[in-house]
């Protein structure tokens, strides 16, 4: 198989996933996603109770991406869980779940059930939500993030990625990096959403969605150039060990090749899945294809990382 990825000990059939957040409130959306084209997916990142999230509208389409505020909106750690350890004998390949807690007591109490849990897939630690009001998110407190990794290995032995938030620095991309090379991470999840954007509805003179007086998280095309840097950035800073999965701006085939080409390895759609639905995996997994046969390309691997300098 041409789009054939190999992701910890797993060969998957494509690189394509839903990114955390889109399409995987619900055990019906999870079902969906896994008999879709994606080649894995991810659980909604949940916190340890049900949350309802911000108040609505807190997520809306704009032109060239998305604009939302959800306030992790979700059903509970149970609830994922449960669903995760009953369906995964049933799938070739891992689960892959998220949690975002809204602290790092959470987080680590979290982990903790996981680890004790029959859980057997991946999991993915959300370190770019706030944590405590008036604080930077966790991934943007460079000490914080390493006090938190140390404590998270002293007794979590499954696999562990992390999901990262943009950086824009290229000292940031180093300081962060080598904090990431101390531990056994499976992965970083690179990006989530640039933070703090606003968009404006210019007929009504206001903002688009209610929370933070209308300040969100930027998705879409918007954010594809910040996607690349930040996945390149770290494809070339990491422990080869450390595998990158790409999410921002993934739209077309195209935008999935110049990920893959940055050094991802899986690649995560969430605006364009929100817009499509899940037929989005089949006609990126379709486009993607057409590329690599058009270059000649058997096998992602080939080009994977590759990208040349001038």
């Amino acid at each position: 198989m041409m789009l054939e990825t190999n992701f910890l000990d797993y060969t998957f059939k494509n690189p394509l996933m839903n990114a955390s957040g889109v399409h995987c409130m619900t055990t019906d959306e999870l079902d969906e996603l896994q008999a879709s084209a994606a080649g894995a997916f991810v659980t909604k990142s949940s916190t340890l109770a049900v949350r309802e999230g911000n108040p609505e509208p807190r997520y809306i389409d704009v032109p060239l991406g998305s604009i939302n505020s959800m306030g992790l909106p979700n059903l509970s750690l149970k609830y994922y869980l449960d669903y995760a350890i009953d369906r995964q004998d049933k799938f070739d390949a891992p689960i892959f779940f998220s949690i975002a807690g809204t602290s790092v007591a959470e987080n680590i109490e979290m982990l903790e059930i996981i680890q004790a849990s029959d859980f057997t897939g991946i999991t993915e630690l959300n370190l770019s939500c706030p944590n405590v009001p008036g604080k930077p998110q966790v991934a943007y407190d460079f000490p914080l993030t390493k006090e938190i990794l140390t404590k998270v290995f002293s007794f979590f032995t499954k696999p562990l990625g992390v999901k990262l938030p943009p950086y824009f620095d290229l000292a940031h991309f180093d300081e962060m990096a080598e904090i990431l090379n101390q531990f056994p991470l499976t992965y970083v999840n690179s990006i989530n959403s640039i933070g703090n954007g606003l968009y404006i509805d210019t007929e009504k003179e206001e903002v688009v969605i209610k929370p933070k007086d209308g300040f969100g998280g930027i998705g879409g095309e918007y954010v594809k150039p910040t996607a690349l840097a930040n996945v390149r950035a770290f494809y070339t800073r990491l422990n080869p060990s450390i595998k990158i999965i790409g999410t921002g701006g993934i739209r077309s085939g195209q935008d999935a090749f110049e990920h893959l080409l940055c050094g991802a390895t899986m690649l995560q759609i969430g605006t364009e899945l929100q817009k499509e639905g899940v037929a989005v995996f089949d006609r990126v997994a379709k486009e993607l294809e057409e590329i690599m046969k058009a270059k000649g390309y058997t096998s992602i691997d080939e080009f994977r990382g590759k990208l040349k300098s001038i």
